[in-house]
């Protein structure tokens, strides 16, 4: 989990454009952000596997 004064710091305005980041809106970790969906890779597949996002099901071929 995120420390919550990152999340804080995260979501005030920057003062430059360069510093803006994305963090996952459910856990809040900061890398591998998938942007279609907004949430980080580890929480898109948990997400992913209960059937919570429509649209999505597990590759097998």
């Amino acid at each position: 989990m995120a420390r919550k004064a990152l999340k804080i710091k995260q979501q005030r305005p920057q003062k430059y454009a360069t510093r803006e980041y994305n963090r996952c809106k459910i856990c809040g970790r900061p890398h591998a952000y998938l942007r279609k969906f907004g949430m980080c890779r580890l929480c898109f597949r948990k997400y992913a596997h209960e059937g919570i996002i429509p649209g999505v099901k597990k590759a097998s071929w």
